[in-house]
């Protein structure tokens, strides 16, 4: 699954799960680190069970119990947290009258390492954690130098992780006892250039991890960044992946957080460059009538049946459902796309239908994406070309592997 369609249904599941709301306080909330102990976990729950057997109100108390329950039984499923840790939302949500509540559970391995241990009991389900992962676009490296140390940090939203650092071990520029100065500066050189060899490795074990790594930018004082940058000394897609290189006046740690302040901009405008070479290649095809474009939903729909489709551009804004019906007058039974689920029509007599099955477009379009090993974008409306791609062409569009007659 894409990044940006993981991205797209984990917002969508906070979206769901903010909206729900408990009788009171008896949602539970439970952020699992990354490495902690499952058994762990489970002792903290039975405290928390035990203390819940105090609770005055008798629905409430019933309810926090069955949802400890209900955690600790799906547990008992994993032998060990999962690499980014888990997040787990159980309780009864309230429905439209009194005694209507219904218990939601829901696991969810979180995009990122999560590092916070939470336990919450409340009549809402806390999801800023999550919220705060989600409106993590991108991910970019940073590098900060000179001869004598260098650091590495990786930036996400807010979170401006300092990895590593290292020093170089390399004399000052001054005359040792007997020795020539042009042969002192011949072994400082040659230190340089070992130092930027190990200041490569460390970056490329660092950063090419990072699947969703947009871009690097270097800085430092002095002109070592320069002779780093120019050198072969970066894995050839990290170097293709550096956006700028800043004149600053620190090093070391230091010097990472005046480069993320200096070099802001950069980091601003990133996804904003990706959405536009995207939607201008889409532009170009139809421009240009090279038969490599499609849109609208039925173009679209019909260059997945064919395996045709290489890049599926779905703007963030799509909202149609795919959904199958029964008439309830005339009997018919097929698949329509509609974009309101209280009021579908029976597209044969027009009467009232009942609605089967229903998942939103976007699911439904990923999905048949996917199968054919196409890459799904999701494009948001904060360029002219994504909200060109909403307005003009319905908010579906796709280039394709080679021309087809549609």
């Amino acid at each position: 699954m894409s990044s940006d369609l993981k991205r797209y249904k984990l917002e969508k599941m906070i979206e769901s799960l903010k909206s729900m709301k408990g009788r009171g306080t008896e949602l539970i909330s439970l952020y699992i680190p990354a490495g902690r102990p499952i058994g762990d976990v489970t002792n903290v729950l039975r405290q928390e069970y035990s203390t819940a057997t105090n609770i005055k109100d008798r629905t409430t108390r019933h309810h926090v119990l069955d949802a400890l329950t209900v955690i600790m039984q799906r547990l008992k499923l994993f032998k060990q947290t999962p690499p980014n840790g888990l997040v787990i939302f159980a309780g009864y949500v309230a429905g439209d009258a009194p005694g209507d509540e219904k218990m939601v559970v829901h696991l969810i391995e979180p995009p990122q390492k999560l590092r916070t241990w939470l336990y919450r009991c409340d009549s809402r389900f806390y999801t800023e954690i999550l919220e705060d992962m989600v409106r993590v676009k991108d991910a970019y490296g940073l590098i900060v130098m000179d001869r004598s140390e260098a650091a590495f940090a990786i930036l996400r939203g807010r979170n401006l992780e300092v990895v590593e650092e290292i020093t170089s071990g390399i004399p000052g520029k001054h005359r040792a006892g007997g020795q020539s100065a042009r042969r002192f500066e011949r072994i400082i050189e040659q230190l340089a250039h070992e130092f930027y060899k190990r200041i490569g490795e460390h970056a490329n074990k660092i950063f090419l991890n990072i699947s969703d790594l947009r871009g690097i930018v270097v800085g430092g004082p002095g002109p070592s960044k320069y002779e780093f940058v120019e050198g072969d000394y970066l894995h050839y897609t990290l170097k293709r992946k550096v956006l700028k290189v800043v004149d600053i006046g620190y090093s070391g740690e230091a010097g990472i957080y005046e480069l993320a302040e200096r070099a802001k901009e950069v980091f601003r405008d990133v996804q904003y460059i990706r959405e536009k070479e995207l939607m201008n290649e889409f532009l170009y095809n139809i421009s240009r009538d090279t038969g490599l474009a499609l849109y609208g939903i039925e173009e679209v729909l019909k260059g997945l049946e064919l395996g045709v489709v290489d890049k599926l551009l779905l703007s963030e804004k799509l909202d149609r459902y795919f959904v199958k019906i029964r008439c309830l007058s005339c009997g018919y039974e097929g698949r329509l796309i509609v974009r309101d689920l209280d009021d579908v029509r029976c597209p044969r007599c027009k009467g009232d239908a009942e609605v089967l099955e229903a998942k939103s477009l976007t699911d439904e379009l990923a999905n048949r994406a996917e199968k054919i090993g196409a890459k799904i974008y999701l494009i948001s409306t904060s360029t002219s070309e994504g909200k060109e791609l909403l307005r003009t062409f319905g908010g579906v569009a796709a280039i394709l592997r080679y021309r087809v007659n549609i």
